[in-house]
């Protein structure tokens, strides 16, 4: 006796025995894989279920935090790990009786197609954030293949499981671009119509992803844009990036728990901004802000910046001046150290292994757009954002919180 076909319903409502439509007019769905009867967009759009790659990062767990509080039911997508990686996100576990059934985590990858199908056809969600990468530079020059397997190939995978759940009309993709992009700069500052040359695996992998996005938007008609995101920092920026890593160590200097901090390139400029003021950004891009969608018009991509420019020794004296540190310079090149002007201890120093194979000297991003047809523009000034970043580490360091980004 062969069994009736399982039957699916949208994850975040409950079940009907009788079969009859759910109080949202939805009904209920076949089983994954299956052929979907999906009602109309605009009636399945009404649910607001996220669905987020890379969640466990510093803009995943920003963005989650941002559409929880927007009502949204959010999906993430985490890898298996040995180790604790989900400590961004601890706090919204603990949580959850305020927030019930709106917050799930599920073992998935970007390497993995089957699995991101499987969960786009149980998630079914209105909105996927592609977040996940392998984003740190100077480590994809050692993990070319896996850098472009993941930010390439992966965003690919994605777009690829939307349209296999038949949700190209009925799901909205963000791919989190970046400047990157740029490079080689073909003009300052940089805007959407600025040619790219990007000067990394990361950049290449990532230039792919750009345009695939664009592709799949022209040849299928999905809501598919790129968010060309400037750096944006915050204290859950990881520590192996360079802001992290100066606001850690002139904490841990003040504290005299460390002696000496160690970079790279201290002449490199960056449009640096606060990762929340993006995460914004992000889900605006998402509701079609200043498009006549009912005319035709189609989604765009945008650029999202501060519109200025901070060379990375500014950074460092900045972030020593938030404790009370005074620097002075000496030296040239790999020669190049600061002192403490009131101890006269040598706290930073130059350290070649740091310097990347293809530099990129300057990023400035142009956010005209975005202002425009957005309303977007950033919040957090430089200044604030590095004492913020200071602050929250001096208070890691006293409490001995050995952080896991």
């Amino acid at each position: 006796m062969s069994r009736p076909p399982s039957k699916m319903i949208y994850p975040e409502q409950s079940s009907n025995k009788d079969g009859q439509r759910n109080k949202e007019g939805l009904g209920e769905l076949p089983a994954a894989f299956a052929p979907l009867d999906l009602p109309p967009p605009e009636e399945y759009f009404q649910r607001k279920v996220a669905l987020i790659s890379g969640i466990t990062g510093q803009d995943g767990s920003y963005l989650t935090e941002f559409l929880l509080e927007k009502g949204y039911t959010v999906h993430g997508i985490i890898r298996r790990s040995s180790s604790f990686n989900t400590g961004r996100l601890h706090h919204l576990y603990e949580d959850q009786h305020e927030r019930p059934n709106k917050f799930h985590l599920h073992y998935g990858d970007l390497t993995d197609s089957t699995a991101l199908v499987f969960l786009m056809a149980r998630i079914l969600p209105t909105e996927v954030y592609n977040l996940g990468a392998q984003s740190h530079v100077k480590v994809s020059f050692s993990l070319a293949e896996y850098t472009a397997d993941v930010d390439a190939i992966g965003t690919l995978r994605l777009l690829d499981a939307i349209r296999t759940c038949g949700l190209t009309k009925h799901c909205r993709f963000y791919q989190a671009s970046t400047s990157e992009l740029y490079g080689l700069v073909q003009e300052v500052p940089q805007s959407e119509t600025t040619p790219f040359y990007p000067r990394s695996p990361y950049g290449v992998a990532k230039l792919y992803a750009y345009w695939i996005t664009i592709n799949y938007r022209e040849a299928y008609g999905m809501y598919a844009v790129n968010g060309i995101l400037f750096n944006h920092e915050s204290p859950r920026r990881g520590r192996t990036f360079v802001t992290r890593k100066i606001s850690r160590a002139v904490a841990e200097i003040y504290e005299n728990k460390q002696a000496c901090l160690w970079l790279g390139n201290l002449d490199a400029q960056r449009d640096w901004g606060h990762a929340r003021d993006y995460i914004e950004g992000m889900w605006l891009l998402l509701q079609g802000q200043g498009l006549n969608l009912d005319a035709g018009e189609q989604p765009t991509d945008f650029v999202l910046a501060t519109g200025e420019t901070h060379p990375v020794r500014e950074f460092v004296e900045k972030a020593f001046g938030v404790v009370g540190i005074k620097l002075t310079w000496s030296g040239s090149g790999v020669d190049e150290e600061a002192r403490d002007v009131k101890t006269g201890k040598v706290v930073v120093k130059v350290d070649p292994q740091y310097f990347r194979p293809a530099e990129v000297d300057l990023l400035l991003g142009n956010p005209a757009k975005a202002e425009r047809m957005l309303g977007w523009k950033r919040q957090v000034k430089f200044d604030e954002l590095v004492k913020e970043m200071v602050e929250a580490d001096l208070t890691a360091v006293r409490n001995f919180v050995e952080d896991q980004n």
